[in-house]
């Protein structure tokens, strides 16, 4: 079985307390074979996720506790402040990526308090994701818990038609949730009249239930109260821990269906990502010409343009660099670097680069760095040589 949970990373001020290690190894322990990272709105800690679940045998599910807009995610007004909460898998690797451009789009075009999605960024990258209904603020839910079912049953439709045998209404169980009960019954109607299947999922922001405390201390000092405010933001129980099949299965027992169903979409689930190379972006050369080629253009270009009359050294350190890179395959790294400099400084942002990076001529001719490499006797090898497996490291610092 899998469990729908949160977990907490370093970057992440939105989930729980749970750490990968910690996590990974407790659903190991508690014999499943598949687990699903879910973080609120974003994808920071599935690198260290999937590893860890690799490493203990555990099928890592990629997934995301998406935000959705009311309307539109381009629309930034005051009924947009509290939008929908949607949970999404990816089934495959065209549907990591499909996440990966929904995360990356809801921060980047939809972010109003939250990073939002829209239907229309759904339809455009829905291939390859399994989508479950949500929990308690998600729109299904929030609709029957309005008293408006038959909103809820359209939504699901249209969840439906658009994803297939992809979508599932889920259901959780965790007391003092308001209306949970009757969104639980509703769902479960749903479920016969629309011939949707139901999946069980653990809301689960710690791993152990001994944890509960620490993360009710945790929210408090997100939302800047104190466990003495009885008003405050809290989870009224000490439920949303990582639960055991067994413990899964006893809290829906006249709901097998809905048990069995986190095994069918663990089933679904396969996404492989491959550390063994360099993932870099092919820099878009004009005409479709040659990375290299054009990268050589420009540091010739360049080097007439910071000396006047280069020397025969200046020519020959230039004409070694640029093999280098070639032989180690940085080309399109520098020309994305190139890039990123020159909208800085054509957008008049202060920028500087730092480290070993400043040891290469070729980084000099392109107006990346600012110092003479040559004239300060700067080694290169020390920046970049065809024995290095690393990437080349430009650091690169911006104004706020």
């Amino acid at each position: 079985m899998f469990t729908h949970l949160h977990v907490h990373t370093e970057y992440s001020l939105l989930d729980g307390i749970s750490h990968i290690p910690k996590l990974v190894g407790q659903a190991a322990h508690l014999g499943m074979d598949s687990l699903a990272i879910t973080d609120h709105g974003s994808l920071y800690g599935v690198v260290d996720f999937y590893s860890a679940a690799k490493t203990v045998g555990i099928n890592p599910i990629i997934g995301c506790e998406i935000y959705e807009s009311h309307t539109s995610r381009h629309t930034k007004d005051s009924s947009e402040k509290s939008p929908s909460h949607l949970t999404v898998l990816s089934q495959n690797n065209v549907g990591y990526k499909n996440l990966i451009k929904l995360v990356s789009k809801a921060h980047l075009e939809g972010f109003y308090y939250r990073p939002r999605i829209d239907d229309e960024l759904l339809q455009e990258y829905n291939e390859g994701l399994i989508v479950l209904s949500g929990c308690p603020s998600a729109k299904i839910p929030r609709l029957i818990a309005e008293g408006r079912a038959e909103e809820a049953a359209c939504r699901a439709i249209w969840y439906k038609e658009l994803f297939q045998n992809r979508f599932f209404l889920e259901i959780q169980e965790h007391a003092h949730v308001p209306d949970l009960p009757a969104i639980n019954k509703e769902l479960v109607l749903m479920s016969k009249t629309l011939d949707i299947p139901l999946v069980a999922t653990n809301d689960s922001h710690y791993t152990n239930q001994s944890d509960a405390p620490l993360q009710d201390i945790r929210i408090c000092i997100h939302t800047n109260t104190t466990i003495h405010d009885e008003t405050r933001l809290k989870m009224e129980d000490d439920s949303f821990y990582l639960k055991s099949p067994l413990e899964m299965s006893e809290l829906f027992t006249e709901l097998p269906e809905a048990i069995s169903n986190t095994q069918r979409i663990a089933e679904m689930c396969h996404t492989t990502l491959d550390f063994g190379q360099l993932h870099l972006p092919s820099y878009p050369v004009p005409n479709g010409g040659d990375a290299d080629e054009f990268l050589t253009t420009l540091c010739w270009e360049g080097l007439k343009r910071v000396y006047s009359n280069p020397t025969t050294q200046h020519e020959t350190r230039l004409k070694y660099e640029l093999e280098v890179i070639k032989q180690t395959r940085f080309a399109n790294y520098f020309l994305v670097v190139w890039e990123i400099v020159s909208f800085a400084r054509n957008n008049r942002i202060l920028l500087g680069v730092r480290g070993s990076a400043a040891a290469s001529l070729a980084l000099y001719c392109l107006g990346v760095t600012d110092i003479d490499p040559i004239e300060h006797k700067l080694i290169f090898e020390r920046f970049l040589n065809v024995e290095r497996k690393e990437m080349p490291d430009i650091d690169m610092d911006f104004q706020d």
